[in-house]
């Protein structure tokens, strides 16, 4: 028989009558009641048949797919039922439209199971419910469609969490997958969100997307996003009645002409498809759907567990997430390690959620693209504790990722949740080509620090697949290209351990010894973190670089009111910066109203195309007073200015607050080239009385100076090569699918690279690269099905690196 033990936590206990493969309960001191049905043969959900006793599962049974069979479930049934449990192989029929109410869905490879809504069952797992050993034989198996046949268009699959009393609020209701397989893919689209191509207007009831969506459907829910920022410090969630500020809408499309979008009511605000800047039009709807039954009431999570398979495609999860609850989240890689190798999610939409979107905890390579977030209480796309490192996150969208409350015993004690569309915590990940748009706080933020409950020296995975302690805040940014911010409050942070550097200006002993005391400790000039063709839009503050050694190439502004913010000016290197629009600071001097700098800064590239909104006190360029390393220097090159308003200056003292420099030696700034050809300007302070001590004939020169800044001619000044960019990390492989085409195997993958993959090679052939940018590779390779061995993908980039623990991946995988 099959018997239940109940108590705190209740556990499916399975008799010897199941097979030798049982587990004894680890509850062994509650009482027992009956466990109601198990399936005996493989059949439909529906037939009496397959189950025994011989009827279909009712509201309230707790239901055993049991191991070694397969069922198909081939209904829409409203009736709630209490426990699910997959040993076996549960799979949702692609021909009909299907409903799953259910609370508790768990696939796990036991033969124990309790009403616990995240921890595994396993007699071998840590006190956190982790299961130690990787299994063997045949995975149970949770399969709603399949990467090769998911669920087509034409119909739906639903699975509905219901919360049921006697269960835990803070668990339930939940689908877990433990050491398992667990499958959610819906039809595929070819894009998920696109560009507007043309302004949309107040009371317009039709957009122009700039790329055809010939497979969205009429019917479906989309979201056309802000164009303006519609609040200040606030937050855009609606609560208590209190209407957002939020000019993101959401509509259904009621007809679709090309790439003209009829929505079911007209525009309230303006969205911007001319010009530079554009808002973007994603889908929200998929024909596969989890979601909590009652959004207002107690909500559902799902998670992943270490030595789980599967993957997520073209599915919609929402009104998920329970708010404040650590490890609750809507889509959860839970410490998986590099046991998901090959899992990704691509192409879902994550609506409402109260806690995340997608969370990756404790994880290596997985693959997170294309993808549409949409409210989200705290973070949304979220690498949980700063050991996560080689996942890639590609070409996805986050919109209103909400201010939240930090979590009950989060890892990183600093986080304050508040409300980031990306947040990450090591640079050793890829993330490119996505957008963050009206978020309470940033499009993005790179966040590790030390702090008196925190050591970030951590365990983290080597390029030969050992673990070495290292200090996080010492890894640095390597991949982030092409990403976009608007709408938000803050643009990006990249906060190293400066982020706790007081903000107060230097007046005396007592605060600078309070800014000698900041650890600014970082990467290295070998190694700097590296920010390529990054735009801010709509931004309160656009960029806040607050970390030693970095690489900006390529970064555009525009309609801010703080460019780039209280940076950490040492070892900085900007190329090709371009302001429009910027209020009070433009570019900011160093640690802001502490007006200091421990290094040098070279900017190569700066055009500014207006100056409004400044003055003598707001420059363009903020020059920093005391120079705390005693060698300091800021050098400029390619500076062009347009439409100047006769009040600003380009370089100058500035800020609302200005205090005389307490440190014996200032910072001098250099124009390379401004008077001809090594002709140089060096401006500097009218305060640097060590500066303007060295018998050179300075003078005013508006606009290049200001009522406190002052310039002189000179020669011989060379440009200094502040960074050495070393490539000493090879890339990362992750093979996505397998899949039989005739006498050959079509194997299709992944590479990403803080340079540039040179190739990729499968099975000692090398693959077809089929599409590169900003260094990720997509490439496909043909092996013969008779073939032995497993299956081992490994990148080589153009520096040299050859990967060092390719995806080796067995056939029958």
């Amino acid at each position: 028989m099959w018997r239940l033990a109940v108590g705190p936590v209740a556990v499916l206990t399975l008799s010897v009558a199941l097979g030798s493969d049982r587990a004894e309960a680890d509850h062994a001191d509650h009482g027992a009641v009956e466990f109601s049905i198990r399936s005996i043969n493989d059949g439909r959900w529906s037939d009496a048949a397959t189950w025994l006793p011989a009827r279909t599962p009712k509201a309230g049974d707790r239901v055993l797919v049991s191991r070694g069979t397969t069922v198909e479930y081939d209904v829409a049934n409203r009736d709630v039922l209490r426990l699910i449990q997959v040993v076996g192989t549960l799979s949702f029929a692609r021909d009909r439209d299907t409903e799953l109410n259910v609370a508790l869905l768990k696939v796990q490879n036991s033969d124990t199971c309790s009403e616990s809504g995240f921890a595994c069952d396993f007699r071998h797992k840590t006190t956190g419910g982790e299961p130690l050993d990787a299994p063997a034989g045949s995975l149970p198996a949770l399969l709603i469609g399949t990467a090769e046949q998911p669920i087509p268009a034409q119909h739906t699959a639903r699975v509905r969490l219901h919360y049921l009393e006697g269960m835990s609020r803070d668990d339930a209701p939940a689908i877990a997958c433990c050491s398992a397989r667990m499958e959610f893919h819906g039809a595929p689209l070819e894009r998920t969100w696109v560009k507007l191509a043309d302004d949309a207007k107040p009371g317009q009831s039709q957009v122009v997307v700039a790329e055809a969506v010939s497979d969205w459907r009429v019917g479906d829910e989309v979201i056309v996003t802000a164009s303006q920022r519609g609040t200040g410090s606030g937050s855009y969630r609606t609560r208590e009645g209190k209407a957002s500020k939020a000019q993101t809408e959401t509509r259904r499309i009621t007809a679709i002409d090309g790439q003209t979008l009829t929505l079911d009511k007209p525009l309230q605000f303006t969205h911007a498809g001319k010009g530079e800047f554009h808002s973007e039009v994603a889908n929200l709807s998929r024909n596969v759907m989890v979601e909590s039954a009652a959004p207002d009431g107690v909500r559902g999570h799902t998670v992943y567990h270490r030595f789980s398979r599967g993957g997520i495609s073209y599915a919609r999860f929402a009104h998920l997430g329970k708010e404040g609850v650590l490890g609750r989240y809507a889509i959860h890689f839970h410490l998986v390690g590099d046991t998901m190798r090959g899992s990704s999610v691509r192409g879902a939409a994550i609506v409402d959620s109260h806690n995340r979107w997608i969370t990756i905890h404790g994880a290596q390579y997985l693959v997170v693209r294309d993808c549409v977030g949409f409210q989200s209480v705290g973070h949304g796309y979220f690498l949980e504790d700063g050991s996560e490192v080689d996942n890639l996150l590609d070409h996805n969208l986050g919109v209103q990722a909400f201010r939240g409350k930090r979590l009950p015993n989060q890892v990183l004690p600093f986080d304050e949740n508040e409300g980031a569309a990306f947040w990450w915590a090591n640079g050793r990940n890829t993330l490119v080509r996505n957008v963050g748009c009206e978020n309470d706080q940033y499009g993005f933020r790179y966040d590790m620090r030390r702090t008196s409950g925190f050591d970030p020296v951590l365990p983290i995975v080597q390029a030969d697949g050992s673990k070495k302690p290292v200090d996080v805040r010492t890894i640095p940014i390597g991949r982030f290209d092409d990403n976009e911010a608007h709408t938000s409050f803050a643009g990006m942070v990249v906060a190293a351990n400066g982020g706790n550097q007081p903000d107060v200006p230097i007046e005396d002993q007592r605060t600078l010894e309070q800014i000698r005391k900041v650890d600014w400790t970082g990467p290295d000039t070998r190694h700097p973190h590296v920010i390529r063709r990054f735009t801010i839009w709509e931004a309160h503050y656009a960029f806040r670089p607050h970390s030693p050694a970095m690489l900006i190439d390529g970064l555009r502004i525009a309609r801010a009111t703080y460019g780039v913010y209280r940076p950490a000016l040492e070892n900085h290197v900007y190329r090709d910066v371009h302001f429009s629009e910027i209020g009070a600071e433009p570019f900011n001097r160093g640690m802001d109203d502490a007006s200091a700098q421990t290094g040098s800064i070279t900017v190569d590239g700066l055009t500014i195309d207006d100056f409004n909104g400044g003055n003598q006190r707001h420059p363009i360029v903020h020059m920093s007073d005391n120079d705390l390393s005693g060698t300091s220097e800021s050098h400029f090159r390619n500076v062009v200015w347009k439409n100047d308003n006769g009040r600003r200056p380009v370089f100058n003292r500035g800020g609302s607050v200005r205090v005389d420099p307490i440190v014996p030696t200032s910072v001098p700034y250099f124009v390379h080239d401004f008077f001809g050809a090594g002709r140089h300007a060096r401006i500097v302070s009218t305060k640097a009385k060590d500066l303007l001590a060295d018998g050179k004939q300075y003078r005013s020169l508006p606009p290049l100076t200001g009522d406190e800044s002052v310039v002189a001619e000179v020669t011989g000044v060379q440009w200094p090569q502040l960074l050495q960019e070393s490539d000493d990390v090879p890339p990362a492989t992750i093979v996505l699918s397998v899949a039989s085409e005739g006498e050959r195997l079509m194997v299709r993958g992944v590479s990403h690279d803080n340079g540039e993959i040179a190739a990729v090679e499968v099975n000692g052939k090398p693959a077809e690269l089929l599409a590169a940018a900003s260094g990720v590779v997509d490439w496909q390779a043909t092996l013969e099905v008779d073939s032995e061995g497993p299956i081992i993908a490994f990148a080589r980039d153009e520096a040299g690196n050859i990967e060092q623990t390719p995806h080796r991946m067995p056939r029958e995988h």
